[in-house]
């Protein structure tokens, strides 16, 4: 098997094909590339060596990080285990797989030693994304007639996230929906990645498009939610198409995707809620977070009312029958005081 420098000396050989792989947002100039950052953000401060005794070597010229092209596919992958980042690097060089090993050289001795807890390596994800608008990401969204998600901090685009088949074990990587999952304080403790295909605006070709990563419990993907201020009309459910539909029509009503019925479940209401609003679900499970949502609040003095839609889902309401269509069926559950406050008149 190749050591973890054989891998590295193997890209270096390549460095430019490595570059427009993982840092695709750049360009070359002269002996070097140039692009903005590890998260592939136009720019100039990080640079590669695609020439001489330094070939492959890169620094950031920003934030002073550098290394060699075995660093850089870590860093823009968002990997931690040497393991995962050597089995990218193979991928990427068409290597065979190897059998497994005691030791992996420097790279494995450093990481088996430093493991991020999930969290971490969560917020280190969301921090190599870029902002939504005008990607494909927004494309995917707008497809399904989700239109302003660009305006929701949470949600961010990556270009080449990793990807594990859980079967195969076999490793790629596909552009990328990224949601932060926050606390009540605001806090990223996870993400949520769903894998696009590169050639359309659907999902990637995959068993598993969606994964979350980190800490869901009690937390979710906020869409609207005040900083340090009570939320007193909230509505929450499960997926993120179903959210962001519902926060297409109400975008002053503050919403959270709990991204499973059991996470949906064991959601930590907002100080001040009084009243919560619950998009349905049809299956079994869904209709268990829904009842299991319901008791809690209820045993916190929050009244729970549950939102229906017309098809199979809100966002199957919001594509096929329209935003006036879900508005008008929307102001017949809410409220009188909360469709005068959060549906357009």
């Amino acid at each position: 098997m190749l050591a973890a420098s054989n891998l590295a000396d193997r890209l270096a050989k390549d460095a430019e094909t490595v570059c427009r792989h993982y840092l695709s947002a750049g360009r070359r100039a002269g002996n070097y590339w140039l692009v903005g950052d590890v998260g592939n953000n136009k720019g100039r401060s990080l640079y590669v060596h695609l020439a001489g005794p330094r070939t492959g070597r890169w620094t950031d010229a920003a934030t002073g990080q550098f290394g060699d092209l075995l660093d850089l596919i870590r860093e823009t992958c968002g990997l931690v285990d040497f393991r995962d980042v050597a089995e990218e690097a193979r991928r990427f060089l068409s290597l065979p797989r190897p059998e497994p090993v005691l030791s992996l050289g420097r790279h494995a001795q450093h990481s088996a030693t430093v493991e991020r807890p999930a969290s971490e390596r969560a917020r280190r994800l969301f921090r190599m994304t870029q902002p939504l608008a005008g990607t494909l990401a927004d494309a995917y969204l707008r497809e399904r007639g989700i239109l302003r998600a660009s305006t929701h901090a949470a949600l961010r685009f990556h270009p080449s996230c990793y990807y594990r088949d859980l079967v195969t074990g076999r490793t790629s990587s596909y552009p990328a929906l990224i949601a932060a999952v926050t606390d009540s304080s605001g806090a990223i403790t996870g993400v949520h990645r769903s894998w696009l295909d590169p050639e359309g605006v659907g999902k990637a070709k995959v068993d598993d498009p969606r994964r979350a990563l980190g800490g869901l419990l009690g937390n979710g993907v906020r869409f609207g939610f005040p900083v340090n201020a009570p939320v007193p009309v909230m509505a929450a459910g499960e997926g993120l198409e179903t959210m962001l539909s519902l926060s297409h029509v109400m975008p002053g009503m503050p919403m959270v995707a709990a991204l499973t019925a059991n996470h949906l479940a064991a959601f930590r209401f907002p100080p001040g809620c009084r009243r919560v609003y619950i998009a349905a679900d049809g299956d079994a499970a869904g209709r268990h977070g829904i009842e299991a949502l319901s008791r809690r609040a209820q045993e916190e003095g929050i009244l729970p009312l549950v939102l229906s839609p017309d098809l199979g889902d809100f966002n199957e309401d919001l594509r096929w029958l329209g935003p006036d269509r879900l508005t008008a069926n929307l102001r017949a559950q809410l409220v009188p005081e909360d469709a005068m406050a959060f549906l357009p008149t």
